[in-house]
């Protein structure tokens, strides 16, 4: 039986984020065994925790317990091994980088429509279904027909928008990600634009995975995450991506088959991007962390899989 419950999480709540906030929320976890990433900011709070089920809800209800956060929402999931390496609580200027000023999740926000709808959402003829993640994510895995804004980050989110709603202008607009916060803060951008019909997956693709049956489903390939766990299907499962210690890159079962994979070297996406000396030092490193798993040890330098 799996022993490390995931929780992921996300609220939009004014905070007073300071280091006072960072503290307790740090000890909350190292007080029960709990690892992964917490970013707090003024405008909320956003994360991925995983540790033992007593511990991860004793965390979750220290956040409920802030201001604006009772009504928090998480989605769980299970592993057999921690998918953590450390315990962060980062203090951020946003909870999700975009960038524009004045865009409040908390003020105006799109429609939510629930996984068990979204089928015959965004299979209606007037509705534009727009993949907020980036291009990483999106390469292993969307929903059928959805556009790829082909990003590097989120913050290049909003001037991509501005161009393409000139190319259709009267659409419908519908938006989802892995959790459900970038479709969030992005539909509350759409409609700062003053486009009025705006929908976004409650849930995210984690919810949808977890919620609807494989044979209805619309979503194709696999859902990129930000743990070791580095991408799950259906059920939440874990999927058949690992990452690429070299760029961090997702890796597909034919990429590491490639005569252009090294292990924890390089792959086909960035192997013309390192040079000898650069390779020399990942080979290096991945040869310590090997040693350090064969005596039961977390290398103090591994990578881990977040953006």
């Amino acid at each position: 039986m799996a022993r490390f419950l995931i929780a992921a999480l996300y609220k939009f709540a004014p905070l007073d984020a300071g280091p006072a906030l960072q503290a307790r929320l740090k000890s909350a976890c190292l007080d029960n065994d709990v690892a992964g990433t917490l970013l707090i900011a003024p405008e909320g709070i956003n994360g991925t925790i995983a540790g033992p089920q007593a511990g991860v809800h004793a965390v979750l209800e220290a956040i409920r317990a802030l201001p604006g956060c009772s009504d928090l929402e998480h989605k769980e999931s299970w592993a057999d091994a921690q998918p953590f390496l450390r315990t962060k609580v980062r203090l951020k200027r946003e909870i999700v980088t975009m960038g524009v000023p004045d865009i409040d999740p908390n003020a105006i926000v799109g429609t939510y429509v629930e996984p068990e709808d979204w089928n015959d959402l965004i299979r209606a003829p007037d509705v534009v279904t727009i993949d907020t993640r980036n291009d990483y994510e999106v390469r292993i895995g969307q929903f059928d027909g959805a556009v790829d804004p082909h990003t590097t980050s989120f913050s290049e989110f909003p001037d991509w928008f501005r161009r393409f709603r000139e190319t259709r202008p009267n659409a419908r607009i519908a938006m989802y990600c892995t959790g459900g916060i970038r479709c969030e803060k992005a539909t509350a951008f759409v409609k700062a634009q003053g486009i009025d019909e705006v929908f976004h997956l409650r849930g995210g693709i984690l919810k949808y995975l977890e919620t609807v049956d494989p044979a209805d489903s619309l979503w194709q390939g696999e859902c990129f995450v930000f743990d070791r766990r580095v991408a799950v299907g259906h059920g939440l499962a874990q999927g058949t991506h690992t990452l690429c210690h070299g760029c961090r890159e997702p890796l597909s079962p034919e990429d590491l088959a490639s005569p252009l994979y090294r292990d924890g070297v390089s792959c086909p996406h960035c192997h013309d991007a390192r040079s000898e000396q650069q390779q020399a030092r990942y080979a290096e490193r991945h040869r310590q962390e090997t040693l350090a798993e064969t005596r039961g040890e977390r290398h103090v330098g591994r990578h881990e899989p977040e953006r």
